[in-house]
């Protein structure tokens, strides 16, 4: 009885790690219809944010798990009509356990309220959960080990408008062949949501004169949802 007991512990176990997995945009394993249609019955579903949080865990699915102290999931309103979507963790925000909070997060706040917003209104998130070494690039398959938990967070959210911020997170969802400095302020499409790509806080700190850019990146995004836009930004 002990070793039918741990069979079925272990079956209950595989079902609702594959139907996470399937939730969140990864192909089923390649069983017959028979054995698949039998581990899809009676799985639970990642119905929300929290549940999404849970499955993760305390995660191992990238090598970047080695040099993190903490997880980065995500902060803000679980219906927000706008979701921020930087590339990865830095030093400040791997300490804290929550994104954007170093200068270039006290800059995005500044944003954010400039469009007449709370950053508790909205939604921050990043391509990889975890901060990548020396804040480096985050590397391939990392960002496909992440982005399917980037993509169910869009999808229980699902918000109006997707601000992508910087140049490796917009290749990331997009593709490499993204250019932020050609296409950067022209609306795109990303999961049916419409997405404007603009330049990371981080850059605006390096590069001062490109406020002016991002600002009227930003004005298109305010004109899509229907708020007020300042002539004096």
């Amino acid at each position: 009885m002990r070793l039918a007991e741990e069979f079925r512990e272990i079956i209950g176990h595989l079902k609702k790690r594959m139907m996470a997995n399937m939730e969140m945009g990864l192909d089923p394993p390649t069983l017959s219809p028979s054995t698949l249609n039998y581990l899809q019955t009676g799985s639970s579903h990642l119905g929300s944010l929290k549940d999404l949080r849970g499955h993760l865990g305390d995660c191992k699915r990238c090598k970047l798990c080695h040099g993190r102290s903490n997880l980065v999931f995500g902060e803000g309103a679980h219906e927000a009509r706008l979701v921020f979507v930087g590339e990865g963790p830095g030093r400040e925000e791997d300490l804290e356990g929550k994104p954007f909070v170093g200068e270039a997060g006290r800059l995005l706040d500044r944003i954010i309220t400039a469009m007449g917003l709370t950053r508790e209104a909205v939604y921050i998130c990043n391509v990889v959960k975890c901060r990548p070494p020396d804040n480096r690039d985050p590397e391939s398959d990392e960002i496909e080990a992440c982005i399917p938990f980037l993509k169910r967070q869009l999808a229980l959210i699902r918000p109006e408008v997707i601000c992508a911020l910087g140049r490796v997170a917009v290749q990331a969802l997009l593709g490499k062949n993204f250019k932020i400095t050609r296409e950067r302020g022209k609306w795109l499409s990303f999961m049916d949501i419409p997405l404007m790509p603009t330049y990371h806080p981080a850059y605006l700190l390096r590069n001062p004169s490109a406020k002016r850019q991002v600002w009227g990146d930003v004005q298109e995004i305010m004109k899509r949802m229907g708020l007020e836009v300042k002539k004096d930004g």
